[in-house]
């Protein structure tokens, strides 16, 4: 997400690598990058310009302190000073961030209520872009969020299977939706609006139809159903993917119809992000939400300071901690954060934090929230999400028992298996430790060599969160894991590698199992401790 556009302001952020102060030309060769970046992220020109010019007069009509003085409270009605280095490369970034945020604020996510009788809310947008699925978004945000009942009207009648998809919606959500077969979409929503005004609903969601591009009769619908119902907001619904054509589009709809805010759909799966860094400059309407992926449950209030953190890779920790709230049971998940921290995390607990996970989203996007692995990536890997969904697979494979206590795979001491058979059944222990993980293998439908490779890096994975909980008195100090300065420790851990290699080929694990001993390979090392003894013996007697 935003890849083109974060690596402009990497490629910046190296320039000041080293770099003692800022002067006039190497900020200019650092802009010079950003200002690459966001044209091929198709950023509208005129805002590439504002945004670079202010920058770079910020840049150099501040004076970098090198070192910066904050006060730390102590006892009531004490403070400390603390003297913290900043280097021009914190600086420039600090001034491309508050730039970001001007750009794209400030923030209004609030929805204007009807004084009197039910709010109407209606979508507008070009065919193709998921009107209708944030139409069902947004009637599960005001559930949630407002405790509010909306009606859903399918009022786009020309796109095949629209209102079926609406219903089949309705259903998932369990809300009920108004159609008229036969009916224009005009008189389809003053009757929508009818019902829901007697029957008492808090919303009517209008699904409005669109069209390939903008044209006449599209505009001249709409605006005769503004004028039916005056709605409270008016939202565009803007996919970000199609880059520049996205600001124009929106631009001709608001001079048109006047709408309200934008929300802007698919930039979860949008490398240039260009749309929504030119939208509200170019139109002076504030984005109002973002939409993430097909989940019902996938709608962002948006936040400028954490869009503008994840670009600068600086992470988005208020972001992931909403995602985190919407998932999580809280009691249960800090009594687990105090299972894996005092080391009795199990692979239960492990399949339930990856349905956790995969509840929040996109496990790239994921990480892109996290500070110290945002933006740190190295380019061209592929972050999957199938992996989360391989690893289940072999979970689900093991017994209840082998879940529970995962050393049950390595219940034989490689040390009598080594040792040459000088314990009773050690072959046989040996091939039984390999017969479970042959068995789970068979069936996940993976390889031997990933289930070994997976508690490889289970045990890894376990035995750094007791590392962490015996740090600093956390488990005394702060329950769970809500200590942000913690994960910073985990920001220096090989995470593609911890995660199974999120899509890379899996390696081959640095031990393997013990080769099954052969009758040839006793009968040689019998004969060498014969010759061990004899050779013993004879020095005794020399003595």
């Amino acid at each position: 997400m935003l890849e083109t556009l974060s690596k402009g302001f990497r490629a910046a952020r190296a320039r000041f690598t080293g770099v003692t102060e800022l002067t006039e030309d190497n900020i200019e060769e650092a802009l010079r990058d950003v200002r690459m970046s966001l044209l091929e992220a198709d950023v509208a020109f005129s805002v590439t310009k504002h945004f670079l010019t202010q920058v770079k007069e910020k840049a150099l009509g501040q004076e970098v302190k090198l070192k910066a003085q904050s006060k730390l409270p102590l006892k009531a009605g004490q403070t400390a000073e603390r003297s913290m280095r900043v280097s021009p490369e914190q600086h420039f970034i600090k001034i491309c961030h508050e730039e970001l945020i001007n750009l794209m604020g400030p923030v209004d996510t609030e929805i204007k209520w009807a004084k009197r009788g039910p709010t109407v809310i209606m979508m507008v947008g070009l065919q193709g872009s998921g009107k209708t699925t944030t139409v069902g978004k947004i009637a599960r945000y005001l559930e949630k969020t407002y405790k509010k009942r909306s009606l859903l009207v399918a009022a786009d009648i020309y796109r095949p299977a629209a209102v079926l998809q609406l219903q089949v919606l309705g259903e998932r959500l369990g809300m009920p939706v108004y159609s008229a077969p036969g009916k224009s979409p005009q008189e389809i929503c003053k009757e929508g609006y009818e019902l829901a005004y007697t029957k008492g609903y808090d919303v009517v969601l209008l699904d409005t139809a669109g069209r390939l591009a903008i044209d006449e009769a599209l505009m001249q619908e709409l605006e005769d159903i503004k004028g039916l119902l005056k709605p409270q907001e008016i939202f565009f619904v803007c996919d970000s993917m199609i880059g520049q054509d996205a600001v124009t589009t929106a631009k001709a709809f608001h001079d048109r119809i006047a709408t309200t805010g934008f929300i802007l759909t698919k930039l979860d799966g949008d490398a240039r992000g260009g749309a929504a860094l030119s939208i509200k400059e170019v139109t002076g309407q504030p984005i109002k939400f973002l939409g993430m992926g097909e989940s019902l449950d996938k709608l962002d209030e948006f936040r400028p300071e954490g869009l503008a953190s994840r670009i600068l890779g600086m992470g988005d920790v208020v972001g992931l901690m909403k995602d985190f709230e919407q998932v999580a049971d809280a009691e249960k998940a800090e009594q687990d954060a105090m299972k894996m921290l005092h080391g009795k995390f199990d692979m239960q607990d492990f399949l339930e934090q990856i349905s956790m996970i995969q509840k929040m989203g996109s496990l790239k996007d994921l990480i892109e929230k996290i500070p110290g692995l945002s933006g740190n990536l190295p380019e061209g890997v592929n972050v999957d999400d199938r992996e989360l969904v391989k690893i289940q697979a072999m979970i689900h494979s093991m017994t209840r028992e082998e879940r529970q206590k995962p050393d049950r795979f390595l219940e034989t001491s490689w040390k009598d298996v080594i040792a040459g058979g000088q314990q009773k059944n050690s072959k046989k222990a040996a091939n039984y430790q390999m017969s479970r993980i042959r068995r789970v293998a068979m069936g996940s439908g993976r390889k031997e060599v990933e289930v070994i490779e997976l508690l490889q890096k289970f045990a890894m994975m376990r035995q750094m969160m007791v590392s962490m909980g015996a740090q600093s008195g956390l488990l005394g100090k702060i329950p769970g894991l809500r200590n942000i300065a913690k994960m910073r420790q985990m920001a220096n851990m090989d995470f593609g590698s911890m995660m199974g290699g999120m899509g890379q080929k899996p390696q081959i694990p640095s031990f393997s199992p013990p080769a099954v001993r052969t009758s040839s390979d006793k009968a040689k090392d019998k004969k060498k401790r014969k010759a061990a003894r004899d050779a013993r013996k004879k020095t005794k007697r020399k003595k």
